[in-house]
């Protein structure tokens, strides 16, 4: 039998039942649900790559829109000196009443010079800023609206010539992997057949382990989840490197619109699994493993520059108070030296005063009597005032 009752405070019905062991705090991943809700979530995304791989239209193809309406596609004269640049496109997306703050985090000019090998220091210190401005407001007394600005995935876009990864990819990887979430991106892979793309795949997973990169590792399934989601996560982990096709255009096949490109022997579909892998990386990043490459950020990647930042902390403590002992160590011993001394003489003659005393009570027992007095000598004090009013009594 159920009795329906209304909350005032939500406004919504609750079922409540008549079990006695019913306590209710089975409803607390709604109350969880409800205010995340509410507050939304924020996701941080990088990509990396050499200019004309693909990257601002693998973006828009993933998230639907336009991030790169004015950008201008630079001179052969301009790359010559070119630096890596970051720019940071920030934009809200709203989904059946869930909203998303997605920062995108590109980097023009990334391996677009003739000399690339500081290519990578750009995005280092981008993400060691974005930590470091994260610690110092979990530090601070105000910690309610702490803004996530820390990159929670970097899609590292390799380009489909060559044999593998380049050694500009190699040093890369090498120095962000112990920073930010890498996945790496096969671009354009409509420009390659099948064995091709299964070759190179092969080939850039044999330089990630020979080099002990440690790119993003999809987590376990669970004992208890159902078949189709084991299966869709074994076919995400056998697709990377994920090799994608990005197009913005719209094209019509036999009366459906499919978003694609158009070649003379046919259209490439973005969406179609046989064509790339565009879907199961949209799957990954956005429906299934997008909480997951937060919390290793969170636990993994935030943590170990935490600890360090706290290990620097310490040490610098420690070296500033040997100096500031170094420093004042003398002068503080020279000022209470004449004090220490005074005291000293004054225990000595306390200690001395006791033991004649004590003799006197020995020779007194021998003799048959009594004692007459007992010696009252208080304790040293602090004040050598109080320590000289003391003999004086005795």
């Amino acid at each position: 039998m159920y009795n329906l009752c209304i909350s005032t405070r939500t406004l919504k019905p609750i079922i409540v039942t008549g079990d006695r062991d019913y306590i209710g705090f089975a409803t607390l991943p709604e109350q969880v649900h409800r205010k995340s809700v509410k507050r939304g979530f924020d996701f941080t995304l990088m990509v990396v790559g050499e200019s004309g791989l693909g990257k601002s239209t693998l973006v828009n193809s993933l998230f639907l829109s336009d991030l790169y309406k004015d950008r201008r596609i630079p001179e052969a004269i301009d790359r010559v000196e070119k630096t890596t640049c970051i720019e940071k496109k920030t934009m809200d997306i709203e989904e059946r009443g869930v909203k998303l703050r997605l920062t995108v985090v590109d980097t023009p000019g990334f391996g677009d010079a003739i000399n690339c090998e500081e290519s990578w220091r750009a995005c280092c210190s981008y993400i060691d800023e974005q930590f470091r401005q994260y610690f110092t407001d979990e530090s601070g007394l105000n910690r309610k609206n702490i803004q996530d600005n820390r990159v929670h995935c970097c899609l590292y876009f390799v380009p489909p010539y060559g044999h593998g990864l380049r050694q500009i990819d190699l040093e890369f990887m090498r120095r962000m992997h112990r920073k930010v979430n890498i996945v790496p991106v096969v671009a354009k892979a409509d420009t390659l057949t099948s064995a091709e793309i299964k070759r190179l795949k092969n080939r850039i997973m044999a330089d990630i382990e020979d080099n002990k990169i440690q790119i993003y590792q999809f987590p376990d399934c669970d004992s208890d989840e159902d078949e189709e989601f084991k299966q869709q996560d074994r076919e995400l982990k056998a697709c990377v490197p994920f090799a994608v096709v990005g197009s913005n255009t719209v094209i019509e096949i036999a009366g459906n619109k499919v978003r694609g490109r158009q070649y003379p022997w046919g259209v490439v579909e973005v969406e179609n699994p046989k064509h790339s892998d565009f879907i199961k990386l949209r799957t990954m990043l956005i429906s299934t493993h997008m909480q997951d490459l937060k919390d290793v950020t969170q636990d993994v990647h935030y943590e170990n520059f935490r600890a360090q930042c706290i290990s620097q902390i310490s040490q610098q403590a420690i070296r500033e108070r040997s100096k500031l002992k170094r420093d004042s160590g003398p002068q503080f011993e020279s000022s209470i030296t004449d004090t220490d001394r005074l005291l000293l003489q004054k225990d000595e003659e306390i200690r001395r005063m006791q033991d004649m005393l004590t003799q006197m009570q020995e020779k007194l027992k021998a003799k048959g009597h009594g004692p007459m007095f007992k010696p009252q000598l208080n304790s040293p004090k602090s004040d050598g005032d109080n320590k000289r009013d003391s003999i004086v009594n005795v």
